[in-house]
């Protein structure tokens, strides 16, 4: 069985990271598939990822914008969209040697995925014949104990000095 790593802290890279496990995969010839919670198309990463045969990157099929501006009835749109996109890459797992759920810790965090559906799928995720069996990514802020105690890896990425905190917003190709 493949091993369960979290990428989290309120630093920089997270998803970078999952990313970049994710190429690694794709170029030693592994099926990767990539889910981006509570985020649009809009990222530099997006492009490239669809070029790449070995990856199937869940498209974002519909933007609702930040959760602290939605309405109730669109948090409650948006957890519906959301709990899908996990039940339609908790399906693509099997037939992927890598899944990343990007994100998906403040897609907990807020309500719009359960974290015992996340708990169930870790705990009877596909079994896999190749001696790696099936490895799983999940980034974001705040992971709870049971996903930290789910995990193979965590890993902890801590911000120390952030432009934003000097007012420079997120820069295209850099942070997005």
């Amino acid at each position: 069985m493949g091993l369960v790593h979290i990428y989290c802290g309120d630093g920089k890279g997270k998803t970078s990271a999952a990313i970049g496990l994710a190429v690694r995969a794709a170029g030693s010839g592994r099926r990767v598939v990539i889910a981006r919670f509570l985020k649009t198309d809009n990222s530099g990463e997006v492009e490239i990822l669809k070029r790449l045969p070995e990856v199937t990157l869940i498209p974002c099929r519909k933007n609702f914008g930040f959760v602290r501006s939605m309405d109730e009835e669109t948090k409650k749109e948006c957890a519906d969209y959301n709990r899908n996109l996990f039940l339609e890459a908790a399906e693509l797992a099997k037939t992927a040697d890598l899944v990343v759920f990007d994100e998906i810790m403040a897609a907990v965090n807020y309500g719009m995925v359960l974290e015992k559906d996340i708990l169930d799928f870790l705990e009877n995720r596909p079994k896999k014949s190749e001696p790696d069996g099936l490895e799983i990514v999940l980034t974001g802020r705040n992971p709870s104990e049971s996903l930290l105690g789910a995990a193979d890896y965590v890993s902890e990425i801590c911000k120390r000095k952030h432009p934003f905190d000097k007012g420079i917003m997120a820069r295209r190709g850099v942070e997005y």
